[in-house]
C-alpha cells in the first residue's frame, strides 16, 4: 500500500468516520434535508414569478395581483424553512436516542416560539378609547434568518427531553390507557423543563446586556463570524477540499461537511431569494447552490472524467465504465466512477479529484465577484438537474450556463492526463491477462 493510501486509511478515515457518526451533526443534516423538498417547490414558484425573460416580466408587471398569487406557494414553503428544520432536528436527534421523536420535535418547535420575540400592534380603539392590540410573530424569524437559533434550541431542548426521559422522571399511566395518551403524559415533565429552560434564557438575554433577544446574540456571536469565514474565497476552498478529501476515503464528504455549512449557506440562499423577489441586486456569491455549480457530474466535478472515458478509453474496463457512468453523470450521480474506477483510495486519481473542484471554485468566485457571471438568485433546482440548464436557473442568466460549460471543459482537461495513465495501466493489465490465458 502506498504512503498516501496508508495515511488516508490510518489518519484521515478514523477521524472522518467519527464525524460521520456524530449524532448531533446527523440530526442537523437530516433536519435541513426535511425542509429541502419544500425549498425546491418554493423555488419553482419563485422562478414562475420572476422568470428572467423580459416580455414575461413585462406581462407580470402589468398584473401585480397575478405575480403576488404566484408567490403564495413560495411564502408557504421557502419562508417556513426554520420551523420545519427545528421540528426535524428535534425529531431526528430524539430518534437517535430512542426516545419519542414526535414529542421531542413538537417540544422543540414550541420552545422556538417561546424564545422568539413578537410584536404588539394597535389595530384600533374601543368606543371607550381603549387600544385594541394584536400580537404577531415576525415571519422573518420563520425563514433562514432564525435558522441558527432554531438549530441550537432544537438540540438543547431535545437533550433536556432525553435526559429526563432516560432517568425515568416521567408520568406513567396504567397499562389500559391508549398508547397515544400515555405518550403525551410521558412528554409532560421533560417538555415542561425544556420549555422553561428556553424561557429562562430569553428572560436573561432580554434583561441582561444589550442584545435584546436570543436571535441577536446568535447573529452577533456566531452567525456573522461563521458566515464571514464560510463564504470567503479561502474558506470556501477549504470546505471543498474537505469534501473531496473525505470522499477520497470512501465517506460521503458532501453530507458530512454539509451538516456544518448547510445552515450558513442556506441562510444566504434565502437572502438572495428575498432580494431577487424584491427586484434588488443579490449580494452573496457563496450560497448553497455553489455545490451544484462546481460539482458537475457529482462531487469532484467528475463529468469531464466520464467524457474522457467515453471518448478516449483504450481498455475494455474503462470503455464499459464510461458507457455505464454517462447517464448517471449527466444527473450528477457519480458513485459508479467513485467506486467502480475507483477514485476512492486511488492515489493517482485523487489528485485531479481534489484539484479540479478547487480550480472551479476559484474561477466561479472570481467570475461572480468581477461581475462576469451573475450571482445566484436564490433558486434551488433539484441537485439531479443536468448541468448548463442548472447553471442558468441558479443564476437566472446565460452567464451561469456558460460558466458551467467552462468548468466542464476544464474538468476534462485536468482529468485527461491522469485518466490516460490509469487507462494505459488497465489496458496493460488486460493484455497481460489475455496472454496468460
Amino acid at each position: 500500500m502506498s504512503k498516501v493510501n496508508q495515511f488516508l486509511e490510518d489518519k484521515v478515515m478514523p477521524v472522518a468516520a467519527k464525524v460521520a457518526q456524530q449524532r448531533h451533526l446527523n440530526a442537523l443534516r437530516d433536519g435541513l434535508i426535511l425542509s429541502m423538498p419544500l425549498i425546491i417547490i418554493g423555488s419553482f414558484f419563485l422562478i414562475l414569478a420572476n422568470f428572467p425573460i423580459q416580455p414575461y416580466m413585462d406581462f407580470l408587471a402589468e398584473r401585480p395581483q397575478l405575480k403576488e398569487s404566484l408567490l403564495y406557494p413560495y411564502r408557504g414553503t421557502f419562508e417556513l424553512m426554520t420551523l420545519i428544520a427545528v421540528f426535524g432536528i428535534g425529531y431526528r436527534l430524539a430518534e437517535s436516542y430512542k426516545v419519542d421523536p414526535l414529542a421531542a420535535g413538537a417540544v422543540s418547535l414550541s420552545a422556538y416560539f417561546v424564545g422568539t420575540p413578537y410584536v404588539t400592534y394597535i389595530i384600533g380603539k374601543t368606543p371607550e378609547g381603549i387600544d385594541i392590540t394584536e400580537t404577531a410573530y415576525q415571519t422573518a424569524m420563520f425563514t433562514s434568518k432564525g435558522l441558527f437559533v432554531g438549530m441550537l434550541i432544537a438540540l438543547l431542548c431535545t437533550e433536556i427531553y432525553r435526559f429526563i426521559v432516560q432517568r425515568n422522571l416521567v408520568i406513567k399511566l396504567p397499562d389500559g390507557v391508549p398508547p397515544a395518551v400515555a405518550r403525551s403524559f410521558t412528554a409532560l415533565i421533560p417538555g415542561f423543563f425544556a420549555i422553561i429552560a428556553i424561557w429562562v434564557i430569553r428572560l436573561l438575554v432580554e434583561n441582561v446586556g444589550s442584545f435584546g433577544s436570543i436571535h441577536n446574540v446568535i447573529t452577533v456571536l456566531l452567525q456573522k463570524p461563521l458566515t464571514s469565514i464560510g463564504t470567503s474565497l479561502a474558506g470556501t476552498m477549504i470546505i471543498f477540499l474537505l469534501i473531496t478529501l473525505l470522499w477520497s476515503t470512501g465517506l460521503h464528504g458532501a453530507t458530512i461537511v454539509g451538516a456544518v455549512t448547510g445552515p450558513i449557506w442556506l441562510t444566504l440562499t434565502a437572502e438572495n431569494a428575498k432580494s431577487f423577489e424584491l427586484g434588488e441586486p443579490v449580494q452573496h456569491i457563496v450560497t448553497n447552490e455553489i455545490n451544484d455549480i462546481v460539482f458537475i457530474g457529482g462531487s469532484g466535478t467528475t463529468l469531464g472524467l466520464v467524457l474522457a472515458m467515453l471518448l478516449f478509453a483504450k481498455s475494455q474496463q474503462m470503455k464499459q465504465l464510461g458507457r455505464l457512468s454517462i447517464g448517471p453523470g449527466i444527473f450528477n450521480i457519480n458513485e459508479p466512477v467513485l467506486f467502480g474506477m475507483p477514485i476512492v483510495m486511488n492515489p493517482l486519481l485523487i489528485v485531479p479529484f481534489i484539484f479540479t473542484p478547487l480550480v472551479s471554485v476559484l474561477i466561479t468566485y472570481l467570475a461572480m465577484d468581477w461581475g462576469i457571471v451573475a450571482k445566484p438568485i436564490g433558486i434551488v433546482p433539484p441537485w439531479t438537474m443536468p448541468p448548463i440548464l442548472q447553471g442558468y436557473l441558479i443564476t437566472g442568466s446565460i452567464s451561469g450556463a456558460i460558466l458551467q460549460i467552462v468548468i466542464l471543459a476544464l474538468s476534462f482537461l485536468i482529468y485527461y492526463p491522469f485518466f490516460r495513465l490509469w487507462d494505459k495501466q488497465k489496458a496493460a493489465e488486460e493484455k497481460a491477462g489475455g496472454e496468460e490465458q
